[in-house]
């Protein structure tokens, strides 16, 4: 799909569809008024009879207007301006979308960049690119025959006024973020007898191929048991396919430059090991390297913006397996940083693979570090599907990401980081346990991961009850890839 910028008037311009917007009690938008004008008071009078009252999110379809050059004009309902808020205004625009995929209308010029529907145009433009890309994304390609793909191929965002000159970059910048979250839904929805960790590594170095900026190296086993790897390579024991340590190192800036990383659980399928999951909804565990598939979307849009700052992706993957080799609840390895972790439960996977590339991570001499896994259902229990949790060793990082979170409607909720809970992961024979018990369970997880982070300022991003959707509407949800590349964006203008 196709975005662009342009000022005009909506009567003149040639278009499958013009949509303008109407608040509640049928009051017209300024681009629906010079319509309503060209066409001699249609408008008017389909309010004045009460098909259209302007209700939040309501639409009408509107064929061959007297006096409009566009084939159909959509009116959308902008609801009452006191009670608009980003939930609001999202629902305006994705109802607009899906009634615009309902027509054969390849194109369509949008006048809502000033029309009320949030009060930063530059936040209504991003989230528009990402409503009509969520709702152009296709997830049947491994069918036998696919869904046609969507008729409406380009957007335009229309002005009655000259556009402000930040409008083109943040357009720019949410097409290549929604083209960075279709990747990762792409990856998230592959089953695990194709996504495994030699297909992740096989995209990695395509994605350094087709990106300059982006340096692609692969470790293998071999390499890891050298750096002392212990704590992930009894992940994958069980396995039988190679586990691989993908980094994507892209540049931007100045190499002296210290990067920010970013550290992606990719477990490409997780069944408990020997600590076996249920049956039940077990091949939604293809998602657990939803972590990993965020970390490629995100490199991939922010090297398609060129932003001038350097990101290190940073992705340790595997499979979780139960077999005769497989990791046994009860033992004890050595993680790279020298540390000892008897795994109690061979499920608490993530972790294990976490704390070593953590790790990995400080050869790097980072400024930031930042991890995205799908590690704990009690985060699912804690937050729903609407907030990732969020944990940071430092305050300023926190409100960062917070920040850019509420920036890209793509939230997270911070939860607490206290040395209160470190005892929760004593163990009487090695130095820590990987698990903590049933109580505060996303907690113990990300203070199991903070054992490994005292070197550089650090923030855990548990993604379980956000990365993907299950039921009818299954499917990975690309997030938060929205989150991450605004936290970049804001980094790079010096936020």
């Amino acid at each position: 799909m196709e975005f662009s910028i342009k000022q005009g008037s909506p009567e003149k311009l040639k278009s499958g569809c013009v949509v303008v917007g109407v608040s509640d009690g049928g009051k017209l938008s300024k681009a629906a008024q010079v319509l309503d004008k060209a066409a001699k008071h249609a408008l008017s009078d389909l309010i004045a009879r009460g098909d259209m009252s302007g209700k939040a999110a309501s639409t009408l379809l509107l064929h061959k207007l007297p006096g409009v050059a566009a084939e159909r004009v959509l009116l959308v309902g902008l609801g009452k301006s006191s009670e608009l808020n980003n939930k609001t205004s999202t629902e305006i625009l994705e109802s607009a979308f899906s009634a615009l995929n309902k027509t054969p209308a390849k194109d369509a010029t949008l006048y809502i960049v000033d029309e009320g529907v949030g009060k930063d145009a530059a936040w209504v433009v991003r989230q528009a690119v990402f409503a009509a890309a969520e709702q152009a994304f296709r997830a049947d390609g491994m069918k036998s025959k696919p869904a046609k793909a969507a008729t409406l191929k380009h957007i335009t965002f229309a002005t009655l006024d000259k556009p402000a000159a930040n409008l083109k970059t943040a357009l720019d910048q949410a097409a290549a973020t929604a083209r960075g979250t279709e990747l990762t839904k792409t990856l998230g929805n592959l089953p695990g007898n194709i996504c495994t960790p030699t297909y992740l590594a096989a995209k990695a170095l395509a994605l350094g191929k087709s990106h300059k900026s982006v340096k692609t190296t692969v470790l293998d086993e071999k390499a890891m048991q050298k750096l002392g790897m212990g704590s992930l390579l009894s992940v994958t024991r069980g396995s039988t396919q190679p586990a691989k340590l993908i980094t994507m190192e892209y540049y931007g800036a100045a190499k002296t430059q210290k990067p920010i990383v970013l550290v992606g659980k990719g477990i490409t399928f997780d069944t408990g090991g020997i600590s076996l999951k249920p049956g039940a909804e077990m091949d939604e565990m293809k998602y657990d390297m939803c972590g990993a598939a965020s970390v490629f979307g995100t490199l991939q849009a922010i090297a398609e913006m060129g932003l001038k700052l350097n990101v290190v992706g940073v992705i340790p993957t595997c499979e979780n397996m139960p077999s005769g080799e497989a990791t046994k609840p009860g033992d004890i390895v050595t993680s790279m940083s020298g540390q000892t972790i008897e795994i109690l439960n061979t499920d608490a996977e993530g972790r294990l693979i976490l704390c070593d590339a953590l790790t990995y991570s400080k050869k790097f001499n980072p400024d930031t570090v930042i991890d995205i896994a799908t590690l704990t259902g009690a985060c699912v229990i804690a937050l729903g599907h609407v907030a990732s949790g969020m944990f940071s060793n430092e305050d300023k990082l926190a409100k960062e990401l917070i920040a850019a979170g509420e920036q890209s409607h793509d939230r997270i909720w911070q939860l607490p980081l206290w040395e209160d809970y470190q005892p929760l992961l004593d163990s009487n024979f090695a130095d820590m346990a990987n698990i903590g018990g049933r109580a505060g369970g996303t907690i113990t997880a990300a203070c199991f991961l903070a054992r490994f982070t005292k070197d550089y300022r650090w923030a855990h991003l548990d993604i379980a009850g956000t990365a993907w959707l299950s039921g009818k509407q299954k499917g990975a949800t690309g997030r938060p890839v929205p989150l991450l590349t605004q936290y970049l964006i804001n980094r790079t203008n010096g936020k």
